[in-house]
């Protein structure tokens, strides 16, 4: 892999509302150019959860342009090819994902859905919180690793071993 190219990374859950949306905007933020980040779902709520545009603004995240979007999106002639596609939720995990463009390294990063969080309004946002925190960690663990330096093998084990990081993990992968 070149040094100076960008890479296109995919998000995917089910709904995307809430933990797709935020690792897209996550990365966006931070991935300072070198990774475009797309989210979609398998079957899109059609609208971003309210307290996922919540927690990424009190996070100093933008929030312009984000959307739920089905996956049919990414999955088109001509779309740009992906080069990592990573699950963030166990069904979409499960489900039968249509053919990417390119060739993407995939990983499943499973994290508990914020929006089926019930309670009050702080127990609420205290479940966006907790997915918020392990999509940071898990992707500034992901974009602090070599990627033109690392070979197939190596790096799918990075990607995997990056699944299991929880917010507050203090181990590397």
């Amino acid at each position: 892999m070149r040094a100076d190219r960008h890479f296109n990374v995919l998000f995917l859950c089910t709904g995307n509302s809430a933990r797709s949306i935020m690792a897209e905007a996550l990365l966006n933020h931070f991935g300072k150019g070198r990774f475009h980040a797309f989210s979609a779902g398998s079957q899109p709520r059609g609208a971003v959860h309210p307290l996922t545009l919540d927690t990424l603004s009190r996070n100093h995240i933008p929030v312009e342009g984000l959307r739920s979007k089905s996956w049919n999106e990414i999955a088109w002639p001509g779309a740009p090819q992906l080069d990592f596609v990573f699950t963030v939720c166990d069904r979409a995990a499960q489900e039968t994902c249509p053919l990417w463009p390119g060739q993407p390294m995939t990983a499943h990063w499973g994290i508990e859905d914020p929006a089926l969080a019930e309670g009050t309004v702080e127990q609420q946002q205290r479940a966006f919180n907790t997915a918020f925190r392990a999509l940071d960690a898990r992707l500034r663990l992901f974009t602090s690793l070599p990627l033109e330096s690392l070979n197939g093998l190596a790096l799918q084990k990075q990607l995997d071993s990056i699944g299991t990081i929880r917010a507050g993990d203090q181990e590397t992968a």
